[in-house]
């Protein structure tokens, strides 16, 4: 199955954070951090959203640094991905 997002909405994957901090202490799941990185997986088509024209600037394959608490988790496939719109991406890591 895949993904195909609407309007000015971009389907991220996280990428893995990391499990040592740069002294090598060891995290447990709970004390890690959400990481904020995640590559671009699919692009809505952008056009006319809320009365608005908007033009999709983010591309697949992007790694794109997002807001915190952006989007909606889905998990399809036993893969977890997040649905944001691309106003929640703050930026693109090049």
């Amino acid at each position: 199955m895949r993904i195909k997002p609407l309007g000015d909405r971009v389907v991220i994957k996280m990428m893995e954070s990391q499990e040592t901090t740069k002294s090598g202490i060891v995290l447990p799941g709970s004390a890690k951090e959400k990481p904020q990185m995640a590559e671009v997986v699919a692009v809505g088509p952008g056009g006319l959203v809320d009365g608005k024209e908007v033009k999709m600037e983010v591309k697949v394959g992007e790694r794109v640094i997002y807001s915190k608490y952006a989007g909606t988790e889905v998990k399809l496939d036993e893969e977890e991905f997040i649905i944001v719109r691309q106003s929640d991406i703050l930026a693109v890591i090049e």
